[in-house]
């Protein structure tokens, strides 16, 4: 049985309607459709990166960086950003070993973690070869398009 279309004087209270379920569930967009007619309504959210801790394994020595961590993790040229609004996962499946840790080295195409969007799980490979230099995300964390992931020196 398909819904019948949806009157236009309906639309303002459909809009408005997807705008409060969006607050309510702390959602960044939602899309409807009905035969021919598709509303899709989003909202900007200003993301801010919490600074991402490296904890050296406990028989390490500390590391001391010679070079200047960068304000923006955005800026660095070894960024891997999300390409879609999703959820990071850094294993293949819970209670895994991860795709990548740092200080690992990677090669270009390998994935480096998952995410998952509209339940289909999307690899993320890396861009370039290299040593991972930093994750800048927790496993099962929500990400937005374009947020830093991981870098890559």
């Amino acid at each position: 049985m398909s819904n019948p279309p949806v009157r236009a004087n309906d639309d303002l209270s459909l809009v408005r309607d997807l705008s409060e379920l969006l607050e309510e569930k702390g959602l960044s967009e939602i899309e409807i459709e009905r035969a021919d007619f598709r509303v899709r309504v989003a909202r900007q959210l200003t993301v801010s990166a919490a600074p991402a801790v490296t904890v050296p394994p406990a028989s390490a020595p500390a590391a001391v960086s010679a070079a200047p961590a960068s304000a923006d993790p955005a800026d660095h040229p070894g960024v891997v950003a999300s390409p879609m609004v999703g959820t990071a996962y850094l294993a293949p499946e819970p209670g895994a070993r991860a795709f990548v840790e740092v200080g690992a080295s990677v090669r270009q195409g390998q994935t480096v973690l998952i995410v998952e969007a509209m339940k289909t799980m999307n690899a993320i490979p890396a861009p370039r070869a290299g040593t991972v230099r930093e994750i800048l995300v927790a496993d099962g964390q929500p990400v937005e398009f374009g947020e830093p992931l991981l870098i890559i020196d």
